[in-house]
């Protein structure tokens, strides 16, 4: 609904999210990372667990992942499923604005994820970024239940040349703004790959300043393709 909630703080209409803060944040930071690194040239991966406020899943033992597949020739991506979550959304690709940030999608388009069309491509060689939200005023958004993923499950991006790239998740954290390092959130976790980042809000919503404490950041890498 409209109008003032119990505590005073104005509700956004109907249809825009009560995450623009938080999305925000985390594109601001890709979109800063973006503009002094190229996303495919940076080294080291991750070589030791993020510090901070952070909640991982990380690699559970017993969970036995594939071995990564070699990368596939660019194309752009037309839509992305993840069957453990049911979801299969349109791909739209967003570009930076004014101050660096990734647009991340339109407010009033929730079940619509954005690629950062400048980047790489999914399913070539270095990492590839996704944005969505988490929900809205009245309903969940495409991503409202990215923080289930667990490794081992997969992600398929079909893009524009008839190809469907499947990727395993390998790690899910939740990153606070305490510690946070884009480069270990964003850069490959471990050179040659082709990997994949699905990036959305998470932690806790503070109703004053209507913003969300953390992000949620899936890691996931090329595993398999079909089709051309």
């Amino acid at each position: 609904m409209t109008g003032p909630d119990p505590e005073g703080t104005p509700h956004p209409p109907p249809g825009t999210s009560r995450l623009v803060m938080g999305v925000a944040w985390a594109v601001l930071l890709v979109g800063l990372w973006l503009w002094g690194n190229k996303i495919t040239d940076v080294h080291g991966g991750l070589s030791a667990p993020t510090t901070g406020d952070v909640a991982a899943v990380g690699r559970p033992e017993g969970v036995d992942l594939p071995p990564p597949r070699e990368p596939l020739p660019a194309a752009r991506p037309q839509r992305v499923d993840v069957p453990a979550l049911g979801v299969r959304a349109p791909v739209v690709a967003r570009g930076l604005d004014p101050a660096g940030a990734i647009d991340p999608p339109p407010y009033a388009e929730p079940g619509v994820v954005g690629w950062y069309g400048g980047g790489v491509r999914p399913g070539a060689k270095g990492t590839s970024l996704f944005v969505g939200h988490v929900d809205t005023e009245s309903r969940p958004a495409v991503f409202y239940h990215l923080s289930a993923l667990r490794p081992g499950e997969k992600v398929r991006v079909t893009r524009d040349d008839g190809s469907v790239a499947e990727f395993t998740v390998d790690d899910v954290r939740v990153l606070g703004r305490d510690g946070f390092s884009a480069r270990t959130a964003y850069g490959p976790r471990e050179e040659g790959r082709a990997e994949l980042r699905l990036i959305t809000c998470g932690g806790t919503f503070d109703r004053t300043s209507r913003t969300y404490s953390a992000n949620v950041v899936v890691s996931a890498y090329l595993t398999g393709a079909t089709g051309p």
